[in-house]
């Protein structure tokens, strides 16, 4: 397809289907198919893709999506966020055309660790410098006028050479432009933010923040946070992050809580300041308060930042 050798498929979600290629050139790539599974199929042996009359509104509206999801990614060139290296149409569909990275999810990371029974599942030091990287890239996703939507372990890839890499934009939508006019995104239960579950709300860089306080959680827990759709959900969550007082820092269980505010309007108001209390020693940690009123904390720093500090080579150390 469009030059490119398709290798074998690799997997599969809602919104399509990823290969391994080779393309042209030689270069081993990640091909991703916008194919709806509740849109749109293929016949056995064929290449088209069939979709019913009744869906082919939909259908467009979403490949359009997918197009400029893919020219909207094409311009980020971030070692933190997987890279789009062409895009084009065949089949009645579009194709993404990716680096093919090689390591592990941070949610397989997550289980294999779990499954250790330690005190703690991730260091804190882990955690942190791990974090560190994913904030990095995904605050040039938000200046690129993006969002990702569904930050999730198992859309972070820890590769073989040591980087944290956000995957998987197949939620994302260009929405910062469009007034909020977009498609309704799929929910990840534990992950997705309150407002993506209900019409209307505004949904901007602080849901993506919700997310990231998900996946500290789950680092520190070993299982996902309460769903956000649930009425105690709240209560449930800060429950559970009382167990965590003594194995990690005050500051960074701190910072979970407020990243996960029910109100967006109580969250930190950007990446950046997530990643100011998450990496530097003399801390501002902020406290829920919807005018963002800040407090001066310290703390004893004790992670080395070079690094995700998580390998795909085996599961992270307790």
């Amino acid at each position: 397809m469009g030059g490119y050798r398709i290798v074998q498929k690799i997997g599969a979600g809602g919104f399509g289907i990823v290969y391994r290629a080779v393309s042209p050139t030689g270069q081993e790539v990640a091909l991703k198919e916008y194919l709806p599974a509740a849109l749109a199929s293929r016949a056995n042996g064929e290449s088209p893709v069939v979709v019913a009359r009744d869906k082919r509104a939909l259908y467009r509206i979403g490949f359009r999506s997918f197009l400029e999801e893919g020219r909207a990614l094409a311009q980020i060139v971030h070692p933190n966020v997987v890279s789009v290296l062409n895009f084009f149409q065949e089949n009645d569909t579009v194709y993404l055309v990716m680096n093919y990275l090689q390591g592990a999810s941070l949610q397989q990371f997550i289980v294999t660790s779990a499954s250790l029974n330690h005190a703690k599942v991730f260091r804190e030091s882990t955690i942190r410098s791990l974090f560190d990287e994913v904030l990095r890239g995904l605050r040039v996703v938000h200046q690129h006028k993006m969002l990702h939507l569904d930050i999730k372990p198992g859309n972070i890839l820890v590769t073989d050479d040591d980087r944290a890499v956000l995957i998987d934009f197949g939620a994302a939508r260009d929405v910062l432009n469009q007034d909020g006019k977009f498609l309704q995104p799929m929910f990840t239960p534990g992950f997705s933010a309150p407002e993506m579950y209900k019409r209307g709300k505004p949904i901007g860089p602080w849901t993506d923040i919700y997310a990231i306080g998900a996946c500290m959680f789950s680092c520190m827990k070993g299982f996902p946070p309460p769903d956000a759709a649930s009425p105690d959900c709240r209560a449930k969550l800060e429950t559970m992050v009382t167990e965590l007082q003594g194995k990690y820092s005050n500051f960074l269980i701190d910072l979970v809580l407020s990243c996960m505010q029910t109100d967006p309007q109580a969250r930190p108001h950007s990446v950046h300041s997530v990643q100011k209390v998450l990496t530097t020693p003399s801390k501002t940690v902020w406290r829920t308060t919807d005018s963002f009123q800040y407090e001066s904390t310290q703390f004893s720093p004790d992670a080395s930042r070079s690094g995700a500090a998580v390998r795909a080579s085996g599961a992270p150390q307790p």
